[in-house]
């Protein structure tokens, strides 16, 4: 080859892999409509892990009961997961793994997956309760609320 023709050849292997790369970025951000925006759900859990990604972020609950336990199902503690905007955008409204610790009892809204498992979209505020269920429960005027950015 020439250099004129080696110059050309890999300029546009370049473009090819730049542009393949932007195609999978593009992928790994799917649609909501795989939940159903029509319906909500409001729950109380004891966070087991916080998920911190760059397009979502996620947190994983165990669904606790009015008196503070464990909700059970099949045996095991019910567990719950949601998803939020970016780990970015979590941060600058304040929600981040050093204040949402796992332990921590925390009540969010979400809009559940249509098929029925047990995760959801975030729908509304998020609230931080400490690491104990407070008397009359996790909510706006027991808790910190923070305003979680839409997926």
């Amino acid at each position: 080859m020439t250099g004129n023709a080696q110059h050309s050849f890999f300029g546009h292997a370049l473009a090819f892999v730049i542009t393949m790369l932007i195609a999978s970025a593009a992928n790994a951000h799917h649609s909501f409509a795989m939940y159903d925006m029509t319906a909500s759900k409001t729950m109380t859990g004891k966070l087991t892990r916080f998920i911190p990604g760059s397009n979502h972020a996620q947190l994983i609950f165990e669904v606790l009961g009015p008196d503070g336990k464990p909700v059970m199902h099949e045996g095991k503690p019910l567990v719950w997961g949601v998803e939020t905007g970016s780990a970015a955008a979590m941060a600058r409204q304040g929600v981040t793994v050093e204040s949402f610790p796992q332990g921590t009892i925390m009540t969010v809204t979400l809009h559940p997956l249509r098929d029925g498992r047990p995760f959801g979209a975030i729908g509304g505020s998020l609230i931080n309760c400490g690491t104990a269920l407070p008397a009359g429960g996790c909510n706006e005027k027991t808790g910190k609320s923070f305003l979680a950015p839409a997926n």
